[in-house]
């Protein structure tokens, strides 16, 4: 796979918009051969009752990086991407600033993908470790 980092990070940031990723203000900065990087600030917006950073939150995060870095191992005008399983652990709590999720790919399949997501904060304290797995679907021809 050829990588071009700029037009990858673009695509990405505008497939986002009128999404959850744009209400959550998840901005993917950064993309290498086998993974993609988003912030997304953490402030009330994204809080539990507690002030904490809420694990769904974290959760929707490693999704939204996950799932947008299986589309640079697929072809998108034949195939789509779904997410079809994600656990996180959350392992520290944070109440303001930005945290990061990288996705690395660990199995890249013809059918599956499998990534692991680290939440961080700025500090590169580890936040959320999270998993997740995409299938790779071919896409339905129009029906009239």
């Amino acid at each position: 796979m050829t990588l071009d980092k700029v037009k990858m990070l673009e695509y990405c940031n505008e497939f986002s918009k009128n999404t959850l990723m744009e209400t959550l203000k998840i901005e993917y900065i950064d993309a290498g051969e086998g993974f993609l990087v988003a912030k997304m600030p953490v402030n009330s917006a994204v809080h539990q009752p507690m002030g904490l950073l809420h694990g769904g939150a974290s959760v929707a995060l490693a999704e939204s990086v996950g799932s947008a870095a299986s589309h640079f191992f697929i072809n998108d005008k034949e195939q789509e991407v779904r997410g079809i399983e994600i656990s996180a652990n959350h392992l520290k709590s944070i109440r303001e600033g930005v945290v990061y999720g990288t996705a690395r790919i660990i199995h890249k399949g013809r059918t599956l993908h499998l990534w692991e997501i680290k939440v961080t904060d700025e500090a590169g304290n580890l936040i959320s470790l999270c998993k997740l797995t995409n299938m790779v679907l071919t896409k339905e021809k129009n029906k009239n």
